[in-house]
This record gives C-alpha cells, structure tokens and sequence, in this order.
C-alpha cells in the first residue's frame, strides 16, 4: 500500500499539469492501479448464485500491497476503445470444493458434497488481457462501461489461455484524471483447480487511477489545436485558447492595442485624456481635443491645432501658421496689407490715414453757392466771407497753380453764357488776388453751359447747382501758356473831338 499512496499523489500531480477536452480529442489512457483476486470461487461452486454468492467478501480476495496494475487504452470509433492490461499479484487463498471418496482405496470415487473450503496457498499471479470496451455516457464526470477480451494468465508454474468480460465504473475529477472500479470474469480453458497444474476461471478486481491524453496542445495552454483559434500562442480558455497580454477582456487579436489596457468600445485600446478618440488614433493622447484635428486641441479656436499653431493661444491665420499678423501701428491692418505700416490708418485708404482734400477741392467748396448780382459778373457783398476764406487755403497752402472755372446753366443762348462765365470766374480771381493772393497762381477761364447738367426747364433752385464756380490745380507748363483770363481785349477808347 505504501507503493500504491506514492503512485497515486505521483498521478495527482501529474493531472495537474496535463490538459484533456474530450476522449475523441485525448484518445490515449493510462491506468495504474492494484488488483484483487476473489480466490477462484467463481469456479468452486456449480450455481452461478453460488459463484457470485460472496462477490463484495473480500476474505476470499488476494492482493498484493503496491502497484500492480498497468493499463494502456486508446479511443478509436464514437464510445468504443481498445486497451492492454497487464497485471501481477500472488494468490495466498484459495476456495477449493469438499470431494469424498465413496469407493475404494483401490478403486476411489470422489464425490463433491457442495462443500467449500478456503486454503493457503502461494502462487504468483501474471496475466496479459486484451479488451474492447463500450462506454455508456460521452463526455461525462461518472463513466459507466462495459467490456469483453480475452487474455493469457500464469499462476505458479501453470498457465492458461481465458476469455471473458466485465464492467467498469469511472469517476473522473478533473478532465483528464480519473478513478477507475473494474470486475473482470476470467473463463480458463484449463481448470482442474489443481495447483501448478491448471489455470482456475477467477474474478479480477482492479481499483486505478487512469489518466487522458494525447490531443496536440502546440503551445501548451491546455487546449487543443483544434479548438484554439491561436494554437501557436498560449492564451485563455475563455477566447479559445487565445491570449489577452493587456487584462482588458479583449483577446489580442481582435485587440487594437494588445499591450496596453483599454476599452471596448475602442477595441481594446485606451483614451487616455477622455476625448471619445483612442490613443492609437489620437495625435495627442494626453490632452483632450477635437475629432476633426486627430483629438489635438485648437485653444484659441483659430481653425489650426496647437501642435501645428505657433501662436496657440492667439488665433491667428494659417498662412502665418496660426499667429496674427504684425501690426506695427495697431490699426488692425496687418502690416503685410498697411501701405502705412508705422501710421495707424483706415481700411478704405489701405491703412493710410484719411488722405487731406487737395487745395482745389477745399478752394472749391469754399466757393460753393458764391453770389454775383442777377446777369452781371459782380460779387454781392455776402459772399465776402467765402472768398476770404477761399484766399487764406491757397495762401497757406504749398506753391501750386490755380485756374478758376466759371460755369452757368442752360438758360439763355449760349454767347450770353460763355461771356458771362468768362466775366464771373476773372470777377472771382480779382477778388482773391484783392485779399492778398498771389496774381502769379491764379488764371480764369469760362466754359457757359457745356457742363451743365439739369435742363433749361427745371426750376432755379435745380438749375443752381450748373451756375458754380470751381478751382482746378494745373501744371506750370500748362499755367504758363495760359492766358490771365480769356476776357475779350477790350478796344481802347476813340478820343473825342474837340
């Protein structure tokens, strides 16, 4: 017995390190264990109740204290398998039938009375058997089978062929370890119960712990090539045999990130910063951003990704990646577009400042809606304040030269116009060159009606705005080949005669 514990703890660790799925799928089985024999009753008595009558009487049954039992089994067709068993053991007790003799020394008649007596005896036991079993239930913890062979037994100096059959009952505690109960009726073909002479019909009892195996296991992580979705790669029996490196519930290689812990919805892979975008998918996966810059943020919202904005925190354009464009003279016109870069300035003039009016527009204006007396080139006396002001601009302002234009509307032929226009515009340079003008920077010219612009028939107060006077700045080239005024030469005066 002391044999058979270190067997069994050694079988027990075995177990622990081996992996089985189902018999189709580890065709192989071992079994070690120890065997008992009944004391060759079964063939003692003549009725068969008398035979198997102390079947679970273990007085009768001989068994030697180790391992003594080696079995070899494979799986070959749905729930039938094969096996060899060899087994040793030493019959120390026998169950023999009573004979008495009815006749004569000399002429003997042995007679069985149905009497039955045990004796000692001591014979070794050897015997090779061969089987073919069926079992009940597939794939199940309790292993009911039964099983019919034929073997070869020795006992002391006798042997003998024998058939026979049996059940057996297994109790498997893990998937491929197991304990195996086993009772085997073995017929001889030789049983004259004589000891060293013949071979007696027995039963054999064998108690074994039988172990699984055989399936391919590649990669040795307890399941089966033809089960594991990755057989080269030791992984989990809960992904089909496939690993999970990260811990994330995800198995590699449906996992985007494998190494690294993440989550489902993102295959596996992690969002570090909480942005809804996966770190493998995300340019900057410590800082929360947006979808559509790669989850990098646009702090300043100028349309450019910090990464890529030199000015992340002023929005600026792309075109000087992402800062604003200098503006030297702070009027909000980039310096690129301010034609007056170092002088704040207006849109409309490029970023110049308002450009100031030319001297003929001021002069002009100061000269709107001047009076001169009704047909006649003569100034009224309320128009005195608008000339002197007319005079003080071209006297203040740089050297330039000056025509002055005199215009009238359509009414009235056209020689009336022209000579009247002619008249009030050289009527207008005489009075400015009267409040100290210079008379070398002004000429006149009259043109009538031919810009007039409002017809005849219109009212005076629409025709007033043709009857103007207006100022015009010329070149010193074109000043010099100009008349003072295009006034008629007047014809000197006949003398009188005395």
């Amino acid at each position: 017995m002391k044999h058979f514990n270190k067997l069994f703890v050694a079988a027990i660790l075995f177990a622990g390190v081996t992996t089985q799925a189902q018999n189709a799928d580890q065709p192989w089985a071992v079994t070690v264990g120890m065997n008992a024999l009944d004391g060759a009753r079964v063939s003692a008595a003549s009725k068969f109740e008398n035979q198997m009558g102390q079947y679970f009487e273990t007085k009768n049954w001989s068994i030697l204290p180790s391992a003594s039992v080696l079995g070899v089994s494979r799986h070959v067709w749905n729930n039938f398998t094969v096996g060899v068993t060899g087994s040793v053991n030493k019959m120390t007790k026998m169950v023999n039938p009573i004979y008495v003799n009815t006749g004569t020394a000399s002429k003997p008649n042995w007679v069985n009375t149905g009497q039955r007596e045990r004796v000692d005896v001591d014979l070794m036991y050897y015997a090779i058997d061969a089987h073919v079993k069926y079992r009940f239930i597939k794939d199940s913890w309790f292993d009911p089978a039964i099983f019919v062979g034929g073997g070869y037994e020795f006992l002391g100096k006798a042997s003998a062929g024998t058939v026979g059959g049996g059940l057996s009952l297994g109790f498997w505690f893990t998937e491929n370890i197991g304990l195996n109960l086993s009772s085997t009726y073995k017929y001889s073909f030789d049983d004259t119960r004589t000891p060293n002479v013949d071979v007696p019909s027995h039963l054999q009892h064998i108690a074994g712990v039988t172990f699984r195996f055989g399936g391919k296991d590649t990669d040795g992580d307890g399941i089966l090539d033809k089960y594991d979705e990755c057989p080269e790669i030791p992984g989990l029996k809960q992904f089909n045999g496939c690993p999970d490196t990260d811990g994330d519930g995800i198995p590699d290689h449906l996992d985007d990130c494998p190494d690294v812990f993440g989550l489902a919805e993102f295959n596996g892979c992690p969002d570090t910063d909480g942005d809804g975008i996966p770190d493998n998918q995300d340019a900057c996966p410590e800082i929360p951003g947006l979808p559509q810059f790669n989850g990098c943020p646009d702090t300043d919202g100028d349309g450019i990704p910090d990464p890529q904005d030199e000015c992340p925190l002023i929005p600026g354009p792309a075109e000087n990646n992402g800062c604003p464009w200098p503006d030297r003279d702070g009027d909000g016109i980039p310096d690129y577009l301010d034609k007056c870069p170092d002088v704040p300035g207006l849109k409309e003039y490029d970023g110049c400042p308002k450009p100031k009016p030319k001297t003929e527009e001021v002069v002009t204006e100061k000269l709107q809606n001047i009076l001169f007396n009704l047909g006649k080139s003569t100034l009224r006396p309320e128009s005195a304040s608008k000339l002197d002001e007319a005079a003080n601009i071209i006297k203040n302002s740089p050297k330039e030269h000056f025509v002055v234009i005199g215009m009238t509307d359509k009414t009235g032929s056209e020689a009336v116009n022209l000579k009247l226009s002619k008249e009030r515009a050289a009527a207008v340079v005489k009075a400015l060159e009267a409040r100290g003008v210079n008379p070398e920077t002004l000429k006149s010219i009259g043109i009538g009606s031919q810009d007039a612009t409002v017809p005849a028939s219109a009212s005076n107060e629409e025709r007033q705005k043709d009857r103007k006077v207006i100022v015009r700045s010329i070149s010193s080239d074109e000043f010099k080949v100009m008349k003072k005024n295009d006034l008629p030469a007047s014809k000197p005066a006949k003398k009188r005669k005395k």
